[in-house]
């Protein structure tokens, strides 16, 4: 096994938060690098990629005005909402003009790392070398393991996770349920109603749709130009929207929503509501057993399925690390402000916080404050200051709003307290441009 020289900084994962790690890493003189292994940058935005969740009908849920990276806007001739394609097309152009695949090694694994006795980390990759590095940051995502639901039963039917769907042509001649109420799983339904001979929608609890445009802007765009309101004012204000423009959901066979709006992760799609309305997807409660080549129902409703698609989420979780090395509190690592390890000083992670807003601009935020960790000094003070913060200090970082008590909204933050308790960290150790966040 051959091994390189020490890295200041190893940067696993080349999609858009590693590439915005790279754009502030090159910044600075530290010497980085980052360790793809796919062939080019993009991350889950390649459906080509092995693993990739992308499906062809995907496109962002935030809007094209309000999504670029900072310094770097999207495209004018965007659509409001980009397709895969496009936002592909968009991360590939922004590493082009920041020249970050120079930084990028590609078609390379990251099979283990592990830290030494002096905190720095030893990475294994796929071709046998290895890599020496003082401070790791792991940008891979969450799509690595998807989180697999099963039920008593037998079925003759097909079972798949949504990871491996990928066009509608999969459910033609087919009775389709699909599994969960996410984003993903209301379009792969959408799909399915327009294409399966039979398609159903199972939910475990009622949710609320919202529209991706109010009065002809984008959803985003139309909230961030009203007036600034207190949160109890706008789930209101935005209640009662939704109330006249959806009505009553039961109508669609679906359940009443269990909490209130923003109380869950926004489900951007009421074209569902469409094919609800014309019979083309059919919406059915928790799956209780299988039988068969049928599905029961916890209603003790019965239906002839022969696919299943699961789009129950992912575990977050980096693979390549040994299990208990990031620490977990109610089921999920344990990162300070959802990116510092807070038992290894020199590990950080960029992509675990889940938040209702654009994630690149977020990642922008977040990751200058982990480059200022990772570039510091061990004994200067924006050091010290980091490593006493971590050791203690647990903001709240949720607003003092609720959200739904699952695993899914366990990482889950309310983007303007979170963005609010990053500046006051940056402040408090001394960064330029702190009020910026």
């Amino acid at each position: 096994m051959t091994q390189e020289p020490i890295l200041d900084v190893a940067v696993i994962g080349a999609g858009p938060s590693g590439l915005t790690l790279a754009r502030r890493l090159q910044e600075t003189s530290a010497r980085f690098e980052v360790i793809e292994r796919n062939p080019d940058v993009g991350g889950i935005w390649d459906i080509d990629f092995p693993g990739s969740p992308m499906y062809e009908s995907a496109h962002f849920i935030s809007s094209r005005t309000l999504s670029g990276f900072p310094g770097f806007p999207m495209p004018d001739d965007y659509p409001d909402y980009p397709n895969h394609r496009q936002i592909l097309a968009y991360i590939r152009s922004f590493a082009d003009h920041f020249d970050l695949r120079r930084h990028v090694t590609f078609s390379t694994s990251v099979v283990h790392a592990r830290p030494t006795d002096d905190g720095s980390w030893i990475l294994n990759l796929d071709d046998g070398s290895a890599r020496h590095c003082r401070y790791l940051v792991c940008a891979s995502g969450v799509t690595w393991i998807p989180n697999t639901v099963s039920w008593p039963g037998t079925f003759h039917g097909d079972i798949r996770h949504s990871v491996t769907y990928r066009d509608p042509s999969e459910f033609r001649g087919r009775r389709v349920l699909v599994v969960g109420a996410g984003n993903s799983g209301v379009d792969i339904a959408c799909d399915a109603a327009f294409t399966a001979d039979q398609a159903f929608l199972s939910l475990r609890r009622g949710y609320h749709f919202v529209p991706k445009h109010f009065m002809g802007k984008p959803a985003d765009v139309f909230a961030k130009e009203g007036p600034r309101l207190p949160h109890w004012l706008q789930v209101r204000i935005l209640g009662l929207l939704l109330r006249l423009v959806n009505g009553d959901l039961r109508r669609y066979g679906l359940p009443k929503p269990d909490h209130r709006l923003f109380e869950s992760h926004p489900i951007l799609n009421t074209q569902i509501l469409h094919y609800l309305s014309h019979g083309d997807c059919i919406a059915v409660p928790d799956v209780e057993r299988l039988d068969g080549d049928s599905v029961v129902f916890t209603d003790g409703r019965r239906e002839q399925i022969d696919l299943i698609i699961t789009a129950t989420g992912y575990h977050h979780a980096c693979p390549f690390l040994d299990e208990g090395t990031l620490e977990t509190r109610g089921g999920r690592p344990d990162l300070y402000l959802g990116m510092f390890a807070r038992n290894h000083p020199r590990l950080a992670v960029l992509g675990f916080v889940e938040f209702a807003s654009a994630a690149y601009s977020n990642f922008d935020a977040m990751a200058e404050l982990i480059v200022a960790d990772a570039t510091a000094a061990p004994d200067s003070p924006v050091a010290r200051k980091l490593a006493e913060l971590k050791s203690h200090d647990r903001p709240d970082l949720k607003g003092g709003h609720r959200y739904i008590d699952s695993m899914r909204h366990a990482n889950y933050v309310e983007v303007d307290t979170y963005l609010k308790v990053l500046a006051r960290v940056k402040k408090q150790l001394g960064l330029p441009g702190a009020d910026r966040s």
